[in-house]
């Protein structure tokens, strides 16, 4: 009787075993893939993230070009018509007691 039991519990164990091992490789396998997808998507944004980085620099060169001085006076010197204004031509205005 013992023997009968301790046949049946070495079955079942058995049989467990064969079933899990290819249920753990099945998973390892799905893991494996999970793992490659996100290895492919981190690449894809590093990418991304250094094509972004580019663009900046170009768009900050870019704008201290377009924001420099000597581009703005020459633009209003000559396409503006614009000059420095002169002494004379300054009016100050003071307001005194405002409001009453």
């Amino acid at each position: 009787m013992k023997s009968s039991k301790k046949e049946i519990v070495s079955a079942v164990a058995g049989c467990l075993i064969a079933v899990l091992i290819p249920l753990l490789l099945i998973a390892y396998g799905f893991q494996a893939k999970r793992y490659a997808d996100l290895s492919r998507e981190i690449t894809a944004l590093e990418k991304k993230q250094e094509e972004l980085i580019e663009q900046n620099k170009k768009l900050v060169s870019d704008i201290s070009l377009l924001s420099s001085t000597d581009r703005i006076e020459k633009i209003a010197t000559d396409e503006l018509g614009m000059h420095k204004a002169e002494t004379e031509d300054i009016v100050r205005v003071e307001m005194n007691g405002a409001g009453k």
